[in-house]
């Protein structure tokens, strides 16, 4: 199936994806996830100006259209019972013909300043009380169903919201109940948070539940940081233009995700090599399972991205430090591991050269 990106004139231009220099590591997360939502978002801490939003709204526009339940304010599938709210199930499962249309994959921004009912919807009591009918008013959860939810400066917003979007991310739904009244929808997303570690760090509790974590530092070399300028330059000076000559960048990487995202189940990771991601988890110290559970779908997530069905202990390499680094930390007052790490018991463990010890 050809997927071609939309671009009809009338469209406000979002910066091009694959015109973004440099960043790789949050890039390579991003991606990722796109490929298996699974992994559980991505927690990306850097620098002021760094181009953190730039790269997100890119990405999300890069995305091919998906197929959505016409009128459902929740992007039901209309192909997955999975993914469908209640109502349209019952459509679904009373033999009704399901209306479909097609619509760009949502990036939701909420705001350090949202409520709680304002992120997962209101049931109207009233209205539920007189009338006798569930009257749900969907959130930005909703709206973020088989999307992107994007929260800048996560590490500023309230303990409690920042669990309940994890929680939602983690199980793929959002519950809301009032009043013995309890309404549920789909709530599938991958979560991107970011912010400046300057203004502080989340809890290690909280950060431990984001898949990835990447760092973003600002560009120091001169000839980078005129290539940024003049790319930034040229395309507040001609959007459509600047866009067009990554079109066919734009068309090959959206080529390219499509297919690792069907490759991905077939996609096979070697016995001994899922022992030692354990036994690096393990001589890391690291809590529970997550780490161990996130490298596994990393690795192969990135072996269909670059079109193989066999893990390498390469693909472990790469995506190792993004999947456990931030997962390290005892002390909150202890600052996040560069790397050096987990490269070190990484290289240990699968029999590499050890780095150089200062």
């Amino acid at each position: 199936m050809s997927l071609t990106v939309q671009a009809p004139p009338q469209t406000r231009r979002v910066f091009p994806f694959t015109a973004i220099v440099g960043q790789e590591e949050m890039k390579l997360a991003l991606l990722l996830n796109v490929i298996d939502p699974k992994i559980g978002g991505v927690m990306i801490m850097g620098d002021r100006g760094t181009g953190k939003s730039t790269t997100i709204r890119a990405l999300a526009d890069l995305l091919p259209e998906i197929a959505i339940v016409a009128g459902d304010p929740f992007n039901s599938d209309p192909s997955d019972p999975d993914v469908m709210s209640d109502s349209v199930r019952q459509q679904l499962d009373s033999g009704v013909s399901l209306p479909t249309a097609f619509k760009k994959v949502t990036m939701v921004d909420l705001p350090l300043g949202a409520t709680e009912d304002r992120v997962c919807g209101t049931i109207d009591i009233e209205k539920a009380l007189s009338e006798g009918v569930k009257a749900f008013e969907p959130g930005l959860l909703a709206k973020a169903n088989r999307g992107i939810l994007y929260v800048d400066e996560v590490n500023l917003l309230d303990d409690h919201l920042v669990d309940v979007l994890l929680d939602s991310a983690a199980s793929g739904w959002n519950t809301v109940e009032r009043e013995g009244i309890s309404i549920r929808h789909p709530a599938r997303f991958v979560l991107v948070g970011s912010g400046n570690p300057e203004e502080g760090e989340l809890r290690p509790q909280l950060l431990d539940r984001f898949g990835m974590h990447a760092e973003i530092h600002t560009v120091k070399e001169p000839v980078l940081r005129v290539q940024i300028v003049e790319q930034r330059a040229d395309f507040d000076g001609d959007p459509q233009g600047f866009y067009e000559k990554y079109r066919p960048a734009q068309e090959e990487l959206q080529q390219r995700l499509v297919q690792a995202r069907e490759r991905l189940p077939q996609v096979h990771i070697d016995y001994d090599y899922r022992v030692k991601i354990s036994e690096v988890c393990s001589e890391l110290d690291v809590d529970g399972l997550r780490g161990d559970i996130v490298t596994n779908r990393a690795a192969k997530a990135l072996t269909s991205f670059e079109n193989r069905t066999e893990v390498s202990a390469e693909d472990i390499r790469r995506v190792i430090t993004l999947c456990l680094r931030h997962r390290l930390r005892k002390d909150p007052l202890e600052a996040i591991d560069t790397g050096y790490k987990v490269q070190k018991a990484f290289a240990r463990v699968f029999g590499l050269e050890l780095p150089e010890t200062a």
